[in-house]
């Protein structure tokens, strides 16, 4: 009788604690921390895809992981890297620690997703970047692929190829001035904010630009916060400037834009501006900001492939803007960390990583693709150009941002793809060039 009661209490201990675990994961939840400058519209524009992306999964019962579907649930953390790198750095470690994530897509300034990035490393936690551009950031996992392994770069593509992209539509529109305003040598200033992500830019901007047939006349690096810019644009006027080569991440991209429209300083903005491709743009600069030119990643009306579209009315139905690329948190989980869990049936970091770096798939903005270094090495970093990604010139015209490059037919060298992105229109030369 002592046996069969042992042999039941056995049981029924054995029964409860498999109860108690099969409950709680199968209440369990996929946790995905979002973090970024939650008071500003790139880290708004995080929070917002990984909404659209967790809220769309969900719908449909959540993420499959092996038999069971398991639902996502979102953390919000504020990294406030655009004032303090020490409260990214805190806030990265309270998702590790306090809030204890699966995941983690996010981060803008270089500066603080370097070090949120080591962190995550700390903890081998995923962490798909959504606006840093820092080539630094993926030569590391080249460089100790162990440690680094896993971060992947989810958007943009890296400084680098940004500023050959710059490079590329400021040959277009160089060409344009030639033409239409029989500038013989156009003549740029370059004008960058001071951050680190911006140097090797500036750099390859001042080696570059002579070789495109045009002439550098000047390097302008004000504060990435700068509420004043007048001392720069008199000093860009005399020196005689036809183009200036903008490079901003943070709001003097509103002051220069704003103050150089009311001194129509003749000059053509283009470059990176991201406050130009925010829509309270036009307001913000009181509509001095007209005909700037900025790289950016979606606009309303222009379509890169059959998913653009659907993505663009969803996000704009529901959040009543345009997104911004640090949206692309939806694309970093529906279309990068999603699919991967499910193929490989795990929360397994290193399963992921390893399904995640052999695949090309389409997103919203392009096509994805994981490059590897000379020797072989794995970077996580993206693929760029045509038949990947290479996102949009747009310009504001009259109150309206639209799409400008790259223009219909366009092909990057005789052996590219041709280009023929859906809802491309002309580029405007500002009235007052053509005194």
């Amino acid at each position: 009788m002592k046996k069969f009661t042992f042999g039941w209490n056995v049981l029924f201990t054995v029964g409860l604690v498999l109860m108690m675990c099969f409950s709680a994961w199968g209440a369990g939840t996929i946790k995905i921390g979002v973090i970024g400058p939650m008071n500003f519209m790139q880290g708004k524009g995080h929070w917002n895809g990984a909404l659209m992306a967790a809220d769309e999964i969900n719908a449909k019962g959540g993420v499959q992981v092996g038999k069971e579907k398991i639902k996502i649930e979102l953390v919000k953390s504020d990294s406030n890297e655009f004032l303090n790198v020490t409260d990214a750095t805190n806030a990265m470690e309270r998702l590790m620690t306090q809030d204890k994530v699966d995941f983690v897509v996010g981060g803008f300034r270089t500066e603080a997703v370097l070090a949120m990035q080591d962190i995550a490393m700390d903890y081998k936690k995923l962490f798909i970047g959504c606006g840093a551009a820092h080539p630094e950031l993926c030569l590391r996992v080249a460089k100790n692929y162990d440690r680094y392994k896993y971060f992947f770069r989810g958007t943009p593509f890296n400084s680098g190829f940004l500023v050959r992209t710059c490079f590329l539509q400021m040959g277009y529109v160089g060409e344009l001035l030639k033409n239409t305003l029989k500038i013989p040598k156009v003549k740029v200033a370059l004008v960058a904010e001071k951050a680190i992500w911006v140097d090797p830019m500036i750099e390859a901007a001042k080696g570059v630009i002579p070789k495109m047939g045009m002439e550098v006349v000047g390097v302008w690096r004000p504060s990435a916060t700068a509420t004043d810019v007048t001392s720069e644009l008199s000093a860009i006027q005399k020196s005689g400037a036809n183009m200036i080569f903008t490079v901003f991440s943070a709001s003097v991209g509103i002051t220069f834009a704003r103050q150089a429209g009311e001194l129509k300083i003749p000059a053509v903005q283009v470059g990176i501006n991201v406050e130009g491709q925010k829509d309270g743009f036009w307001e913000a600069t009181k509509g001095m900001g007209n005909y700037i030119l900025t790289m950016d990643t979606y606009v309303h009306g222009v379509e890169y492939n059959d998913l653009t579209k659907k993505f663009m009315d969803t996000y704009e139905k529901r959040f009543k803007e345009t997104p911004t690329y640090t949206a692309d948190t939806y694309a970093a989980i529906v279309y990068s960390l999603v699919p991967s869990i499910e193929a490989v049936g795990s929360l397994d970091a290193n399963k992921i990583i390893a399904h995640m770096e052999n695949r090309e798939y389409v997103v919203p903005s392009g096509k994805i693709k994981y490059y590897k270094d000379a020797q072989g090495k794995q970077t996580h970093d993206l693929a760029w150009g045509p038949g990947y990604l290479t996102s949009l010139g747009v310009q504001w015209q009259d109150g309206k941002l639209v799409g400008v490059w790259p223009p219909p037919k366009w092909k990057m060298d005789a052996n590219s793809p041709e280009l023929n992105y859906k809802g491309i229109q002309p580029y405007k030369i500002p009235p007052w060039m053509h005194k």
